[in-house]
């Protein structure tokens, strides 16, 4: 008989073959779940709703580590994105490269946060500025409220508080009481040029390229996990769904590929493919904890120079055993 399972996912190309059935999990009837990943991660974390559900990679780190998380990682990494785009700095206030930051106020929807995560350590790793260099005030971006997940607090000498529960970050940078914000989602006051605002770095594109040059990483951002109780159950079913994940991606990538006609509504994405893979290689996206090791080794550190956690070493420890070589190469 065939296990049932649900999974939830933003629908991303790269789980097309999957949705439409082209691609199955070995030995399982696949319920799949196309939602914001925002709904996703508050539903799995709170309710565990989903067996096998997109989470993000830093939230996953430090569940993990206390112990508290209802899933085990699979070595597929759904999202991922460079993170020089993120940082919203006003233009009335000298700041003008990432060393500037030193000693200013910056806002962030939660300080956990993967693309957070990421740039902090860019800034610490390339620019010599730590985390504990900045103030932080976390809460909504748009909607006030937002609050840390887990009930996680921060000590010195990392400065990390909430910002008043009836305000949001983009109104106290609009008004000049935040120096910047570092978000995944740009600000309304930048997006309707309402306050003297612009990206830290301009020409991001110029600089994450120059970013993978020097570093050779990719920022992982979601992680997919299998719920604990049904994988000690089914222990086949992290191999299986690995293997189901990767022919998805496989399946996506030749449809890139295909200059018959274009698969995505951009003009030109056949070069800008050609561009990445000349860049970062045919491979650009790997799954498996081996083809990815520099970056988890990377987060993993982060997350415990930054105060999100403490005992965690080898990302390994994170992840379900898996044969990662049964997928196709």
């Amino acid at each position: 008989m065939s296990l049932q399972l649900s999974i939830a996912c933003r629908p991303y190309d790269r789980i097309a073959a999957l949705m439409n059935g082209s691609v199955a999990v070995e030995g399982c009837r696949t319920t799949i779940l196309p939602l914001a990943a925002e709904e996703i991660f508050s539903r799995a974390y709170s309710r565990a709703e989903f067996d096998v559900s997109e989470l993000s990679m830093s939230s996953h780190i430090i569940t993990t580590e206390k112990g508290i998380s209802p899933y085990v990682g699979i070595p597929v990494f759904m999202s991922r994105m460079f993170r020089h785009s993120a940082i919203y700095i006003r233009t009335d206030l000298g700041i003008s490269s990432p060393q500037d930051l030193r000693g200013r106020t910056l806002g962030v929807p939660e300080y956990q946060m993967t693309a957070a995560l990421w740039v902090r350590g860019m800034l610490s790793d390339i620019y010599g500025v730590n985390a504990e260099h900045i103030a932080w005030r976390t809460g909504g971006l748009q909607q006030p409220g937002r609050r840390e997940k887990f009930g996680m607090t921060f000590s010195s000498p990392f400065n990390v508080q909430p910002i008043p529960e009836d305000q949001t970050l983009d109104a106290l940078l609009a008004r000049g009481e935040l120096d910047g914000i570092v978000s995944a989602r740009a600000p309304s006051c930048f997006l309707n040029k309402t306050a003297p605002v612009r990206r830290l770095f301009e020409n991001f594109e110029a600089e994450e390229k120059d970013y993978y040059r020097k570093t050779g990483l990719f920022p992982i951002m979601h992680v997919i996990g299998v719920r604990r109780d049904l994988l000690d159950r089914h222990p086949w079913l992290a191999s299986s769904l690995f293997k189901a994940f990767d022919a998805a991606k496989r399946a996506c990538l030749a449809a890139i590929e295909d200059d018959n006609a274009l698969q995505l509504m951009l003009p030109w994405s056949l070069q800008h493919y050609a561009e990445t893979r000349s860049l970062m290689g045919d491979d650009y996206w790997p799954y498996g904890v081996a083809k990815n090791r520099a970056a988890l080794d990377a987060m993993v550190r982060y997350s415990r120079e930054q105060g999100l956690t403490s005992s965690i070493s080898d990302p390994r420890e994170l992840f379900a055993p898996c044969d990662e070589h049964q997928a196709k190469a």
